[in-house]
């Protein structure tokens, strides 16, 4: 058997990822309308996070590359720049991550995740869609408020909508690059969520890699891992040259790094689609629920 087999918890699995794992052995597919109606607290939480996360990102574009903005004057490096940013956005990362809704939903915020968890059977479809459908809403909800309320300093350039493009080596790097950062995040979130000792350190080590990646990728490909955080740029700035990048190698640098994760790991099982799994919040993707107080 491998870790997409559902059944009794692999030894060594922490233990709120046993109580997850024993409980999806019994959940029943929902249909589209009956996850809906279930789940839509989960859905909103994930356009609300990627909504925030945009706008975070816009605040902070501004602030750092905006030359009119003081903060950009007083740190005239664009390396040094680029490193705080990368520092903000990984705090906002895993501020998002270990929040209550965060930790509600599980803080996929990006339908590459969502749709390799429903690779490895983690995810019922018609969840992962939806959630897939509030990422890329709330994420463009979010641009559309950075616009309303900054205007020209993060619709023009340099600032651009905060849009991912491809670095002057070119459309092929990135492409590459976007691949491998992605796969690096998802083997990560896997081995360490599924790990006893490290499981609560998962958004953690979600931070720090997307600190690191915005620190040293982004003059590559620009790093955005997320086709919904990609549209959310492209879509009012109608910036879709070399979009497709952003679309598909999150996918499958993603899905490669869980099948790397399978590889390399093949007595493990993998939990829940969750990053975290907290014993006082319910999970929609393993039918978890907390104890009742009474």
């Amino acid at each position: 058997m491998n870790s997409l087999d559902q059944g009794a918890p692999a030894a060594g699995m922490p233990p709120l990822r046993q109580a997850a794992a024993v409980s999806a052995g019994g959940a029943r597919p929902a249909g589209a309308l009956q996850s809906l109606r279930d789940h839509w607290p989960e859905y909103l939480i994930e356009g609300w996070a990627l909504g925030t996360f945009m706008i975070c990102a816009g605040v902070f574009a501004v602030l750092l590359d905006f030359p009119a903005s003081p903060v950009h004057q007083a740190i005239s490096d664009p390396t040094a720049r680029r490193v705080f940013g990368g520092v903000a956005m990984g705090l906002t990362a895993i501020a998002l991550i270990y929040s209550p809704w965060g930790q509600r939903s599980g803080a996929h915020m990006n339908p590459a995740v969502t749709l390799t968890f429903l690779r490895l059977g983690k995810i019922n479809r018609w969840d992962a869609l939806f959630f897939a459908l509030a990422q890329f809403i709330g994420g463009l909800l979010g641009v559309l408020l950075v616009v309303q309320v900054l205007g020209g300093a993060f619709a023009n350039a340099p600032v651009s909508y905060a849009a991912t493009t491809p670095g002057p080596q070119g459309p092929w790097v990135a492409l590459a690059a976007e691949i491998g950062i992605s796969a690096l995040l998802m083997l990560t979130i896997l081995t360490v969520s599924n790990a006893p000792r490290l499981a609560r350190f998962t958004g953690i080590f979600a931070g720090v890699l997307v600190a690191s990646y915005i620190s040293l990728e982004a003059p590559l490909s620009g790093m955005s891992m997320n086709p919904a955080r990609s549209f959310a740029s492209a879509a009012p700035a109608l910036m879709w040259h070399n979009f497709w990048i952003y679309v598909i190698a999150p996918v499958i640098g993603m899905l490669a790094g869980a099948q790397l994760y399978l590889f390399l790991r093949t007595r493990a099982r993998i939990g829940c689609a969750k990053l975290l799994h907290p014993t006082n919040q319910r999970c929609i993707h393993c039918g978890y629920e907390p104890r009742s107080r009474s």
